[in-house]
């Protein structure tokens, strides 16, 4: 099957399987930076955004996405050109590994969308399902703090 999809401001038609699931297609058409992790929809490792909502792209099959906009994590920022949450994760050192990262930076995006000043609670309830095995997660809300904080600035 073959479908249109705008990815990161961009349209492309890729063809895929009925049944492939949508972190399956972006990983296969070279968005590697949504990782796969545990493929049940419990560790955030494949969060994307889904019209600026995240969500697990691991639990939705790829034909199901209708006229809807997705976000990676690459879509907010690249390596030379980072959006200030990503700054703030690595100013924060909320990055050790990176496996966990763009989940965290995107769930991050989307809280700051909706609260631009979010309590330690906010904060642990709108990360809850994106796991990190290395930081410890203090590091990850000094990083979403800094985060809004920069995004306030337009830093």
């Amino acid at each position: 099957m073959k479908k249109f999809f705008v990815i990161n401001g961009k349209e492309r038609e890729l063809e895929f399987e009925e049944d492939a699931l949508l972190l399956d297609l972006l990983r296969s058409s070279g968005y590697t930076e949504v990782h796969c992790g545990c493929k049940e929809g419990s560790c955030g490792c494949c969060t994307i955004l889904l019209d600026e909502v995240p969500v697990n792209s691991c639990q939705i099959l790829a034909a199901t996405v209708n006229n809807k906009k997705i976000t990676t994590v690459s879509g907010l920022g690249t390596i030379h050109s980072p959006h200030p949450i990503q700054d703030a994760f690595v100013e924060a050192g909320a990055v050790q590994c990176g496996f966990c990262t763009p989940g965290m930076v995107l769930a991050t995006y989307a809280l700051l969308k909706k609260n631009p000043s979010p309590s330690d609670e906010e904060i642990i309830n709108a990360l809850d399902g994106n796991y990190c095995r290395c930081t410890g997660y203090i590091k990850i809300l000094k990083a979403v703090h800094l985060a809004a904080k920069k995004v306030k600035n337009n830093v």
